[in-house]
């Protein structure tokens, strides 16, 4: 698998995005051709930055990021399930780049505010 972005929580090879302590036994491995849609949201208190893994809405989950208090902005994936995957990378600009190249997405809407979580 050829990485072109990778952190402690993400990694974006060829063609899958490894979300990394997405369960209590490890990672979560999404292709990119199974993702259909990805939204920019901004966190709040509520929305995301007060919680490092889980959720309390249960539409999403989020992985295990220590880090995540002090990020301003997240990543919801669309799998066309119930359940949608919440990251926040290090870098969101660049991560989201690679989602919509590699799944076949089109240019990125508004940025809105994240759900409870």
């Amino acid at each position: 698998m050829v990485e072109n972005y990778r952190e402690k929580g993400i990694v974006c090879g060829s063609d899958t995005l490894e979300i990394r302590h997405y369960y209590v036994w490890g990672s979560k491995k999404v292709a990119y051709r199974s993702i259909v849609g990805v939204q920019r949201v901004t966190l709040a208190a509520t929305k995301g930055r007060g919680r490092i893994w889980g959720t309390a809405n249960m539409g999403y989950w989020t992985n295990l990021d220590t880090q995540r208090p002090t990020k301003k902005e997240g990543l919801i994936l669309d799998l066309g399930k119930h359940v949608k995957p919440f990251i926040t990378p290090d870098d969101p600009d660049q991560v989201e780049t690679i989602i919509r190249e590699r799944a076949g997405l089109g240019p990125p809407g508004p940025t809105i505010s994240a759900p409870i979580i």
